[in-house]
């Protein structure tokens, strides 16, 4: 039977580009504000004093190479020094996780279309590639969970499901692209449901790392701040 030609089916088509998207942005966005709030209901705020000792304590003022040789030497001990392929492939990955949505052609012409609204828009064989390249990077981190053995011990049942969370809307984005199966409205239907999926999951699971990486790191004081945070623990 062909699903496509249902009424089941035209109604549930109709609810995933339609209500459900709506649904989608409102959990997203509301459960990032909730995720904010609740930041700011953990941390409080401090003075930072020259004097103050921990994360906020007054480091005298080094010659110019002594600093670079303590530069080089925390990045030598960080995740970057310790491991710069992996490194490269989250960042990246991380990357397009956020951007492409934003910038792909496909979904600017809803948009334009929905509100009027255009913005700049990566062209097909741009997206394309890097669809590819976001799909390696599951695939990597695919790899590392199944055959790495001190990744596999701590791997559990959920790391999957979001792991195939994460790389669902991509997957199912390049099938459609490619219209690699006939039925298309079914692909295209899984790629759109797949995302509102995994956006109205980033406030409410592991995927909230996302919202604290950027939050945490300009407004929480450590040794990882990358602005002049004044809030702690």
């Amino acid at each position: 039977m062909d699903l496509s030609n249902t009424f089941f089916w035209t109604f549930v088509y109709d609810f995933i580009r339609g209500p459900l998207v709506w649904i989608a942005f409102i959990v997203f966005f509301g459960g990032t504000l909730f995720q904010i709030f609740r930041l700011l209901a953990l941390t409080k705020e401090q003075t930072i004093s020259k004097l103050t000792p921990g994360p906020g304590r007054f480091i005298p003022k080094r010659a110019d190479g002594e600093d670079k040789k303590n530069w080089f030497m925390w990045l030598k001990l960080s995740i970057a020094g310790v491991n710069p392929f992996m490194t490269i492939v989250s960042t990246i990955f991380h990357v397009l996780l956020i951007g492409m949505p934003i910038f792909v052609l496909g979904h600017n012409i809803l948009l334009d279309n929905a509100f009027g609204v255009s913005i700049i828009s990566l062209s097909e064989s741009v997206s394309d590639f890097l669809t590819i390249v976001v799909i390696v990077c599951a695939g990597i981190f695919l790899y590392r969970r199944l055959f790495l053995d001190r990744v596999k011990a701590i791997t559990t049942w959920a790391d999957y499901l979001f792991l195939f969370l994460a790389a669902a809307p991509f997957i199912t984005g390049f099938f459609a692209y490619h219209q690699v199966f006939e039925n298309y409205k079914l692909i295209i239907s899984l790629h759109i449901i797949s995302g509102e999926l995994m956006l109205m999951a980033v406030p409410f699971t592991k995927f909230v790392h996302m919202i604290y990486l950027v939050i945490i790191r300009f407004t929480v004081k450590s040794e990882y701040s990358l602005g002049k945070g004044n809030r702690t623990w």
